[in-house]
């Protein structure tokens, strides 16, 4: 009896740690893992603070909830076991003023509902024992959220998943998928092609645009957001312990600017987010006029756009100037000077976004015939990819191939 074959689609952390739990399966499948780049792991998963997620925002019940809390604990284990840097910095989560301090005590419980372990509520002198250099009306603080470098964790799962048999095929950018008797004809720009008894499309920010390949609809949409990172200069990362977070004004989907120390003892400030004009639009000068099209003719996007105008105008500036920027930033650790600051990375969120210009906060699957699309995979995939990966196998039935 033959072995079936699964085609993984993207070589970032989630497709890396489903083609590795692929392999751990028995009977063992065979996996192939397709990636348009010549090598994996580039976009978002190179280019994100590194921070592993307790769990504290997620609305108790949701997969974003059991998924952060079950991955949180799989991703400790096992960047212990591979001798990968995983360091409990902590986290503290600072309201300025008295609205903020009740959004924050609504955090609170849902953190306390999701079983974030170690929370502790800091007035103003307390918060400054975690962080000295920090100031607030009061702040929640979560020992346990720490640092890793997501690009070596991938790189292992991937190393993992060759190790057990894996093939791994770069280069090799998705125009097309052939259906036929259940199987899949995996099609590639050149030429080349693939055949599976089922695929995984682990497409990041061309999530939208691989399902519509495969037969699936158009929505929910990705709509990309980037983050632009400044960091603090060597002689000021002194500043900040761990990390040190606002607390995230409901009106919009995004955290704000906060400070990350990072596992190579770096502190990154950041990020912002602003309407990215491509879908890898890194740049200001990216710009890929299918991507404006598409955001200018959808409905949804112009209602989310109106309804957001002032905080994204917001965005806007703190994206041009870089002394808004700083100014943002000065407000929870105002020691730091405009001198100290320089510019970092710049990454591109997948953010899905449904018909009526609602954006999808949790996660999303879709499947047609023998493929199986994940439609969207927000933070924190990152943090939960070992236990997305479970779900992801889980739902392929490989018993009916």
């Amino acid at each position: 009896m033959s072995r079936p074959r699964v085609v993984v689609v993207g070589g970032g952390i989630i497709g890396s740690a489903v083609a590795r739990r692929l392999t751990l399966l028995e009977p063992r499948p065979q996996v192939t893992l397709v990636e348009k780049e010549l090598t994996p792991g580039r976009h978002q998963t190179a280019r994100n603070s590194g921070v592993v997620h307790a769990g504290l925002y997620y609305a108790p019940g949701s997969a974003k909830a059991a998924l952060s809390r079950t991955g949180v604990e799989r991703l400790r284990r096992y960047c212990r076991e591979r001798g990968l840097p995983y360091e409990e910095v902590g986290k503290l989560v600072i309201a300025l003023d008295e609205a903020e301090e009740g959004r924050l005590r609504d955090i609170e419980c849902r953190a306390l509902a999701n079983g974030v372990p170690g929370l502790r509520w800091l007035g103003t002198d307390a918060l400054r024992e975690v962080e000295p250099h920090a100031v607030g009306r009061a702040a929640l603080h979560s020992p346990t959220t720490a640092i890793t470098d997501f690009s070596r964790v991938a790189e292992a799962m991937l190393a993992d998943a060759r190790d057990r048999g894996a093939q791994v095929v770069t280069d090799f950018e998705v125009v097309g998928f052939g259906q036929s008797g259940g199987r899949v004809d995996v099609q590639a720009a050149d030429g080349r092609h693939v055949r599976a008894d089922r695929v995984v499309l682990a497409g990041g920010v061309h999530a939208d645009r691989l399902a519509v390949l495969a037969g699936d609809g158009p929505t929910p949409a990705i709509v990309p957001f980037r983050g632009e990172y400044h960091q603090l200069r060597p002689e000021a990362t002194h500043l900040v312990s761990g990390l040190v977070y606002p607390v995230p004004d409901p009106r919009y989907p995004f955290l704000g600017v906060h400070l990350t120390r990072r596992v190579d003892g770096g502190v990154l400030l950041g990020p912002n987010a602003v309407l990215a004009t491509a879908r890898e639009g890194y740049r200001r000068r990216d710009v890929d006029l299918e991507v404006i099209r598409a955001l200018l003719a959808s409905k949804g996007f112009r209602r989310f756009a109106r309804s957001n105008l002032r905080t994204g105008a917001q965005e806007v500036v703190g994206s041009l100037s870089r002394h808004a920027f700083v100014e943002r930033v000065r407000r929870y650790v105002p020691e730091i000077d405009h001198a100290d600051v320089e510019p970092a990375l710049a990454g591109v969120r997948a953010q899905a976004m449904d018909a009526d210009g609602s954006l999808v906060e949790d996660f999303r699957f879709s499947r047609v015939g023998a493929v199986l699309c994940i439609r969207n995979a927000p933070s924190p995939a990152a943090t939960a990819s070992l236990a997305i990966a479970d779900l992801v196998v889980d739902r392929l039935d490989l018993a009916g191939t």
